[in-house]
């Protein structure tokens, strides 16, 4: 009789489990056409690529991209929609793509959260882009969008779903490793395609290219582009002089409480610190980390499982350093806990910070003639233990890295950033628009 109820529970739960699986398939699986025209939330459903233009003139494409738990691409039909429609549009047209990998708990169905407030920020950047130029006297850019899609939640059960974390995490690495790095790289064709259309023409290009990752979708963009930054960063070649800054991938990553441990960080750490070189002051951000100090998933939660999950393995001390100031003499010796580093997310590990995310004790009220090319000769005036203003935060050095050192690694205040979801505030939101600007705007 014990046994008959044990393989009772035993078969509910699994039915229930069963019964609470997330969707696995593709939601964007409309590629005929042209772009849908988005005028509403309940609008374009299915459709993979899309085209949204509000009263006030402001417009962005958006496209979705999406891959299955494998890292594979459901469709690579919609890679190569979204990739020649944005390439035909930018052989006339310079362009800004700005695309965002969603984490845990989400995905690419319609009515996702992510996919509303991604909109929000590609409408901000429109009216942006339609200010800036025309203050400059040149043609604005066509703003894409990008949704990288993937199975961020497994099981829709409300108190289940919290115990995927450790099996979503894997699938985020797998996604980042075997799919998505090939998804950046056509997008990032697109800008150089352009730019080379543009040389041919004898004229500049003003296509620009930005990466922003959430949570696992951090994981997911930081897994696809590690090696490629790592690379880019030393960029060895044949002939290579010192005379330029420092590469990265596109013209800037952004993670946002990202879900991966510190020790993956540790080499990209180490090269932007090394002999705390000076950065020349042309010298822009190309991987930037935001960690809310509220964000309990990756500062409790992530530690506990990445404790377990390292039991037997062993580490070191190793011997390491931060710079005070440019130069030997601003060297100051540190020493990293390996164990450590391997347990706790990139964004809570004291030893990698560099600054720290502020409110502004007077937030700056910007008039619609404001000049966004002030933020690049702002972000030029960086002083070794410095501040820089923004519009509603402080940004303030933590006396751990030289000024410009084009990887930063921040904490956030909790009142910017209230938990791990808490990522679309205007206050944060602003924030990241000025670092995209800094990073895109035309010279």
């Amino acid at each position: 009789m014990i046994r008959q109820k044990f393989h009772c529970l035993w078969i509910a739960g699994i039915l229930l489990a069963l019964a609470g699986c997330a969707e696995n398939s593709i939601y964007r699986s409309n590629l005929e056409g042209p772009p849908c025209n988005y005028v509403a939330a309940e609008s374009c459903y299915t459709s993979a690529l899309q085209h949204a233009k509000t009263d006030d003139g402001s417009e962005y494409y958006l496209g979705f991209i999406e891959f299955d738990d494998q890292g594979q691409l459901w469709e690579r039909r919609q890679l190569q929609k979204v990739v020649d429609e944005f390439s035909a549009i930018s052989r006339t047209d310079d362009v800004i793509i700005v695309t965002f990998v969603h984490g845990w708990h989400h995905n690419a169905k319609p009515g996702d959260n992510n996919i509303a407030q991604f909109r929000r920020l590609l409408l901000k950047l429109s009216h942006i882009e339609s200010v800036v130029s025309n203050a400059s006297g040149r043609s604005a850019r066509k703003v894409f969008g990008v949704y990288i899609g993937w199975r961020g939640e497994s099981i829709t059960i409300p108190w289940l779903k919290e115990l995927t974390f450790w099996d979503r995490k894997n699938t985020a690495h797998e996604v980042g490793l075997h799919g998505v790095t090939e998804a950046l790289l056509k997008l990032e064709q697109i800008v150089h395609v352009n730019e080379g259309v543009n040389k041919n023409n004898n004229s500049r290009s003003h296509s620009r290219l930005v990466v922003v990752g959430h949570s696992f979708g951090g994981a997911v963009v930081y897994t696809a582009l590690q090696q490629i930054l790592a690379g880019r960063f030393i960029d060895s070649h044949s002939g290579k002089t010192y005379q330029g800054g420092a590469n990265g991938f596109g013209d800037l990553v952004v993670l946002v409480n990202p879900a991966f441990e510190a020790l993956r960080y540790a080499t990209l750490y180490d090269i932007s610190q090394e002999y705390c070189r000076r950065y020349f002051p042309t010298q822009l951000p190309k991987l930037v980390i935001l960690t809310s100090e509220a964000d309990y998933a990756t500062k409790l939660a992530f530690p506990a499982g990445r404790s377990l999950s390292t039991l037997f393995e062993t580490h070191n001390n190793l011997p390491r350093h931060y710079c005070a100031r440019p130069g030997t003499d601003g060297t100051r010796k540190m020493v990293v806990d390996e164990g450590k580093a391997d347990r706790d997310a990139v964004g809570h590990f004291a030893p990698f910070l560099t600054h720290h995310l502020k409110p502004a004790a007077v937030k700056i009220k910007r008039g619609g003639d404001f000049d966004y090319r002030r933020l690049r000769e702002m972000w030029k005036s960086q002083q070794p233990a410095g501040s820089l203003q923004f519009e509603h935060t402080r940004l303030v050095s933590l006396g751990r890295t030289v000024p410009l050192n084009p990887y930063l690694n921040i904490q956030v205040d909790r009142s910017l950033i209230r938990d791990h979801n808490d990522i679309w505030g205007d206050e944060i939101i602003s924030f990241i628009r000025d670092l995209i600007v800094i990073s895109t705007l035309p010279q």
